[in-house]
């Protein structure tokens, strides 16, 4: 019988809609070549809906990703005023228990990198510490904001970074500033060591935050799969994904008991609105992420071959890789190679 899956996709704002059509392109023409069926539905999320629905993700949005398998979010726009909606990605987060977000950071072929031998994978707790956005306004001028880290939600991600590390070189990094934070961080850090006690074929080092930004320049070849809590993973996967050549390629999944929402790492670029610029490969390599996890191996490799067989001739580039190419031209390239 052939597998079928429900698949919810966000075109977001800005660049959004053009990088998430582009991903829905290549997943049907790697659905022709595979043995399972694709139900593709879209539902609407981001700024641009808050005029209509006062919110960024209006209710029927919720319910029929509820009702999927996973979700294919575009990047989208969160306003910075005070009292402004949450982002969609910390709501859908949060309401999903998507408490491991993970970013793949590697070399690719004729791509400027610091290092041509980078392979590794950011781990980040994504449903606490300062993202909880638990802020107020104590007096005019001076406002505090809580860091909530629990050990349970520290020990889930520890533990899912040790059964990705398992599947992969066996090493393992977590990033704390435990000197300064010693209460949160120390949590966290307890967290990991309490982990670690499953895997004892996994080697184990940590590094302060400062300390991880600085090593991700010096010897990023070095490192496997990082850990840490919300916002330093945030800072260190936008880094780790420069290091290796661009945003333009850095996707992202974010990952619970049950569900898993793929995204790309860059944002909603909206000046880049309309323009046909913008190199879609990181929502393209979240897609094929989100076929991994659906179980659907064999065709996420089909995307990530095509992918790098693109990139390795070199003749279709985008403004950030060096060339001219348009966003549609290397989607209908990495479509050609499938």
């Amino acid at each position: 019988m052939t597998k079928s899956y429900s698949i919810v996709a966000l075109k977001g704002d800005g660049i959004g809609p053009e990088v998430t059509e582009a991903t829905v392109r290549v997943l049907e023409a790697t659905e022709k070549k595979s043995s399972f069926k694709l139900n593709i539905l879209y539902g609407e999320a981001g700024a641009h809906c808050i005029a209509e629905h006062s919110t960024n993700l209006p209710k029927e949005t919720i319910e029929l990703i509820k009702q999927s398998n996973a979700c294919l979010k575009g990047p989208m726009t969160t306003p910075e005023e005070a009292g402004a909606p949450v982002s969609v990605a910390v709501t859908l987060r949060r309401m999903f228990g998507l408490y491991a977000n993970v970013r793949p950071c590697r070399s690719f072929p004729n791509v400027e990198s610091l290092k041509p031998n980078i392979d590794l994978v950011v781990v980040r707790e994504n449903t606490e510490g300062l993202y909880s956005g638990v802020e107020s306004l104590l007096a005019p001028g001076v406002g505090i904001a809580l860091r909530i880290i629990t050990r349970e939600a520290s020990f889930k991600v520890a533990d899912f970074a040790f059964k990705l590390a398992m599947q992969r070189r066996k090493h393992l990094t977590y990033i704390h500033k435990g000197n300064i934070l010693r209460i949160t961080d120390g949590i966290f850090k307890d967290a990991v060591k309490e982990a670690q006690k499953n895997y004892p074929e996994v080697e184990v080092d940590d590094l302060h935050i400062d300390a991880a930004t600085m090593q991700l320049i010096k010897q990023p070849e070095k490192y496997d799969v990082m850990v840490t809590t919300n916002l330093f993973g945030d800072i260190l996967s936008d880094e780790a994904a420069q290091v290796t050549g661009s945003l333009g390629l850095a996707a992202g999944a974010n990952i619970g008991a049950t569900y898993g929402m793929f995204e790309p790492v860059h944002g909603s670029a909206p000046k880049y609105t309309g323009m046909n610029r913008v190199n879609p490969i990181a929502t393209i390599m979240a897609g094929a992420m989100m076929l991994d996890w659906l179980g659907e191996k064999v065709a996420a490799k089909k995307i990530e071959d095509a992918i790098i067989e693109v990139l390795k001739e070199g003749k279709v580039r985008t403004h950030d890789l060096g060339g001219e190419a348009k966003g549609t031209e290397i989607t209908d390239a990495i479509i050609a190679k499938i």
